[in-house]
C-alpha cells in the first residue's frame, strides 16, 4: 500500500486539507454560534468535525482503495446560522444533529428511504439552499461598508486571487483576514496567552436535548442539506471519474462518523464534492488507482489540524465578527451560484423554487421552526399541484 504513494498525492491531499479547511472553517464556527454554543463548545465542536472527517476519509480511501474525500457540512453550517438561536440552547441543537445522523444512515441502509430523498425535485432541493445562503453572502459588502480599511482588503484578495485560480480565492481572503486583524486591529493585551492556552482544545461534553421544533425546524432541513448539497453531489463527482462507489455504504458510514462526533457539538460529516474532485483528477496521480492516498493524506492532514482547532476559534473571537462573516460570505458565494442556478434554470420549476427560495431566505418561523423546512414543503406542494393538475389536464384532453 505504502508503495502507491506518490509525491502528487502527498502534495494534492495537503492542498486538499488546506482548502478544504481554510475554505469553510469560519462558516462552521459561526453557524455553531449561531445556535447557542459557547467558545469553548464551539471550539471542542469544530476539533471533533476535524477529526470525524479526517478519520472516515482515512477508512473510506483505504477501505474502498478510491479518492473518497470527507468534508464537515458548509451548506450544513450556513443552515445553522441562517436558523439563529434554537429554543432550548446548544443542548437541543446538538439533539438535532443526533437526528439528523440517523436519518443519513438510515438513507444508506434501508433503500427505499435514500429513493424518497432522491425524490425531491432537485430545483426545489437548490431553491432551500439558494435560500439559506443568499443572507450570509451580503456579508463581504457590509464588511465594506462597517470599516473600508479592514473589509476591503479581504473582499479584494478573493477577487483578485479568485481570477488566476478559483480554488485559492478564498484561503487568500483567509489569509487577508488574518492580516488585517494583526495588523489593523488593537489586540488585548494577553492575546498571546489566550491563543496559548486555547492549545490543546477543551473538550467540552454536550449533553443532547430533544424537542418538536428543532427536529422540523432544524434536524430535518439539515439532514435534506447534507444529502442534496454534499453526499450526492459527492458520489456524483465520484461516478464522473469512473469510481463504482457503494452509495448505501458510503452514506451511512458518514453518518456513523457524525454521529460518534455529535456529543462535541458537531453537525456532522460528509461526502465532499470540491475536494474530492481534487483527489480523483489527474493531478493526484496519472494512475487512478492510485489517487486513493490524496483522500488519505488530506484525511491525516485533517486530524492534526483539528488539534489547533481552538487556537483558529480563540483568535477569530478578537476581530470584529463581521469580518469573519465577511470571509464565510465569501466562501459561499459559489455555492450561492450553483444552487441558484439550479433552481431556476428549469422553468416547469421555476415559480415552485422562487416561492421555495423566498421562504427559506425571508427567515420567518411558524410553531418555532425555521423557514428552510417551510420552503421546502412550501415548494414540493407547488409541485405536486402542478403536476396533478397536469395529469388531469392531459387525461381530460385524451378523452
Amino acid at each position: 500500500m505504502l508503495k502507491q504513494l506518490s509525491p502528487q498525492a502527498l502534495f494534492m491531499g495537503l492542498l486538499v486539507a488546506f482548502v478544504g479547511s481554510a475554505s469553510s472553517f469560519a462558516v462552521v464556527l459561526q453557524g455553531l454560534r449561531a445556535v447557542g454554543a459557547t467558545e469553548d463548545q464551539a471550539s471542542t465542536g469544530l476539533m471533533a468535525l476535524f477529526i470525524a472527517m479526517g478519520l472516515a476519509g482515512i477508512y473510506l480511501a483505504q477501505k474502498y482503495r478510491m479518492p473518497i474525500s470527507v468534508a464537515w457540512s458548509t451548506p450544513g453550517a450556513a443552515l445553522l446560522i441562517n436558523s439563529g438561536p434554537i429554543e432550548g440552547g446548544f443542548s437541543v441543537a446538538v439533539g438535532a444533529f443526533i437526528i439528523s445522523a440517523l436519518l443519513v444512515i438510515l438513507a444508506g441502509q434501508i433503500k427505499p428511504f435514500g429513493t424518497l430523498i432522491n425524490k425531491i425535485p432537485p430545483a426545489i432541493a437548490n431553491a432551500m439552499l439558494a435560500g439559506i445562503l443568499v443572507i450570509l453572502c451580503f456579508a463581504p459588502f457590509k464588511a465594506i461598508v462597517f470599516n473600508p480599511a479592514l473589509g476591503l482588503p479581504i473582499v479584494l484578495a478573493w477577487l483578485i486571487v479568485g481570477r488566476f485560480n478559483k480554488i485559492l480565492a478564498v484561503p487568500a481572503a483567509l489569509i487577508a483576514f488574518i492580516i488585517v486583524v494583526v495588523l489593523a486591529i488593537e489586540l488585548p493585551a494577553d492575546s498571546g496567552a489566550q491563543l496559548a492556552a486555547a492549545f490543546p482544545p477543551k473538550l467540552d461534553w454536550v449533553v443532547p436535548e430533544f424537542s418538536l421544533p428543532a427536529l422540523f425546524g432544524l434536524a430535518l432541513p439539515l439532514f435534506f442539506v447534507n444529502m442534496a448539497s454534499q453526499n450526492i453531489p459527492g458520489l456524483t463527482v465520484l461516478r464522473v471519474h469512473n469510481y463504482d462507489a457503494p452509495a448505501g455504504n458510503l452514506f451511512t458510514t458518514t453518518g456513523i462518523f457524525s454521529l460518534f462526533a455529535t456529543p462535541f457539538g458537531a453537525h456532522g460529516v460528509t461526502l465532499a464534492a470540491i475536494t474530492a474532485a481534487m483527489c480523483a483528477s489527474d493531478e493526484a496521480h496519472p494512475d487512478p488507482q492510485k489517487r486513493y492516498w490524496a483522500a488519505i493524506i488530506a484525511g491525516i492532514a485533517y486530524v492534526l489540524l483539528g488539534l489547533a482547532a481552538g487556537v483558529a476559534a480563540t483568535f477569530i473571537t478578537l476581530a470584529p465578527s463581521i469580518l469573519i462573516e465577511a470571509v464565510a460570505g465569501l466562501a459561499l458565494i459559489g455555492a450561492f451560484a450553483g444552487s441558484a442556478k439550479g433552481a431556476f434554470e428549469h422553468e416547469d420549476h421555476r415559480e415552485a423554487a422562487a416561492v421555495t427560495f423566498l421562504i427559506s431566505a425571508s427567515g420567518v418561523s411558524f410553531f418555532g421552526v425555521a423557514g428552510a423546512f417551510w420552503g421546502l414543503l412550501a415548494g414540493i406542494f407547488i409541485v405536486t399541484a402542478n403536476n396533478l393538475i397536469r395529469q388531469y389536464k392531459t387525461g381530460t384532453k385524451s378523452k
